[in-house]
């Protein structure tokens, strides 16, 4: 299995190089040569799989020759071993026709787990068989640097900075990364927000001198083996509910695309996938190419659902360069003059292929809130402010093609990680899980750091940690009721 490059400019990988060099050498992103299919047979031979089983047979169509079965198969029992529910991901049901995938049972309570824990142990792999460190680079709107951070902590073979938007991230999200002292994770406040956070991440991966003297890698999802190991749980919803003799949907709340572009892997993979939804906050930059063809960045609003606000969904080249035909040469044109203009515009047959299996559904913070209330006095469950979006996102797209289809939304979060957004919307705050009912009173450790390049650069060649801070004392014991979701 070899990778190309989104832009046509990059040497073709294979999956270790791709997954220790993250983002291209041209800047683009790199997928699969070809999309590797299961057939209507073989996607039955998947049921009754544990997930463990079930992402090693996936993967293993991503790995290549990169790794052999059986350490695929250690990995991936290793990747999900700390996750408390049996089920891993579970499924519950809304009502006749939406279910709802918890994703938040993972070590830092959100989706990002189900990668993360297994490219921790990738890289732990990879390092280990080169004999060889790295450094790891990163931007955060939330949940990625706590998962990353978790992931890494303590590996001898790789120091981890972790880029997150100064005041923008939720209480127990930040505190999720900034308490976590080990010697190798470095928390960096960015005086930006989420898409400086990835600009500046992408400028020093395009430093190539930078680069190679630090041996960056990657963890956000420009990292490719992220989106394959996300893959594995539209598969895990699917076969609950009858596939491959039933069509599925998927509802997804997503600001930077890769959520999504997992469930469009996994269709092109041959699971019958009918429809796939997006549900946006106020930040709507892909609602609004769905709806008209254009990609344009806009003024950032900072919402009840962080981890979404987002204007440059970098996952979305991946998504083009298929729409395109595989043209790396017009998405290189595309991307260019998105960077100097922020915005572009598809011809419209492209736009007419592009939104074939894609609807996108916007939310106010007013509707977000209405959406927990209405989840929490129908169902009992409590919902983040990104996990409604994406159930209000399934209610509001359930006619047309695919309607007859059952339709899963993705619950990304724990609400106890948006805590004070959930108790304002229906009025019953959330339980905290064991592992978050201390973190208040635990010291943090970061540092602040301007929104430049340089003045990244510069941290990163003094290895600072950043200063220590004692915890508020605002201690957290159990929320006010209610049950979780």
């Amino acid at each position: 299995m070899q990778y190309l490059s989104t832009r046509g400019r990059a040497p073709a990988l294979d999956f270790e190089q791709a997954t220790m060099a993250g983002l291209a050498a041209d800047g683009g992103l790199y997928v699969p040569e070809a999309w590797p299919a299961f057939s209507a047979d073989e996607i039955r031979g998947l049921r009754g799989l544990d997930y463990a089983q079930l992402a090693q047979r996936i993967l293993a169509r991503f790995v290549g020759d990169s790794i052999d079965a059986d350490t695929l198969a250690r990995l991936t029992v290793e990747s999900y071993r700390n996750f408390p529910q049996p089920a891993v991901a579970p499924l519950a049901q809304l009502d006749s026709s939406t279910y709802l995938l918890e994703l938040f049972h993972g070590p830092t309570l959100a989706f990002k787990d189900f990668a993360l824990q297994f490219l921790g142990r990738l890289f732990g792999h990879f390092l280990g068989r080169r004999g060889q460190t790295c450094t790891i680079l990163g931007a955060t709107s939330g949940d990625t640097g706590s998962a990353a951070i978790e992931a890494l902590r303590g590996l001898d073979t790789v120091t981890l900075y972790m880029l997150h938007p100064r005041g923008r991230v939720s209480e127990v999200q930040r505190r999720q990364m900034t308490t976590v002292l080990d010697a190798n994770i470095h928390n960096l406040a960015v005086d930006g927000d989420f898409d400086d956070c990835q600009r500046l991440v992408k400028a020093l991966f395009s430093d190539d001198e930078f680069r190679a003297r630090h041996a960056l890698a990657a963890v956000n999802s420009i990292n490719w083996a992220r989106i394959a190991a996300q893959v594995v749980y539209y598969f895990y919803a699917a076969l609950q509910l009858g596939a491959p003799a039933r069509a599925v949907n998927f509802a997804v709340p997503t600001g930077n695309f890769g959520n999504v572009f997992a469930g469009y892997v996994a269709r092109r993979m041959g699971l019958p996938v009918e429809r796939l939804i997006i549900g946006c906050n106020r930040n709507d930059i892909l609602a609004c190419f769905f709806d008209s063809g254009i990609m344009r960045r806009r003024k950032l609003h900072a919402t009840i659902s962080p981890s979404m606000d987002i204007q440059v969904s970098s996952n979305f080249e991946r998504y083009l360069f298929d729409v395109l035909g595989r043209d790396a040469e017009q998405v290189r044109d595309l991307m260019t003059v998105f960077a100097a203009r922020g915005e572009f515009t598809v011809a419209p047959e492209v736009h007419r292929r592009a939104a074939e299996l894609i609807r996108a559904h916007r939310l106010t913070d007013a509707q977000t809130r209405a959406q927990i209330a209405d989840t929490h006095r129908r169902n009992g469950i409590l919902l983040d402010p990104h996990s409604a979006i994406g159930v209000a996102a399934a209610r509001a797209c359930g006619d047309g093609p695919g309607a007859g289809a059952p339709t899963v939304a993705l619950a990304t979060a724990h609400p106890a990680k948006f805590d004070a957004a959930v108790a304002a919307a229906c009025g019953v705050g959330p339980e905290w899980p064991p592992r978050l009912r201390d973190i208040l009173q635990r010291e943090e450790r970061v540092t602040t750091v301007a929104n430049d390049a340089a003045a990244v650069k510069a941290l990163m060649e003094r290895g600072e940690s950043g200063g220590r801070l004692r915890g508020d004392g605002r201690g957290r014991g159990r929320g006010s009721g209610g049950r979780s979701a």
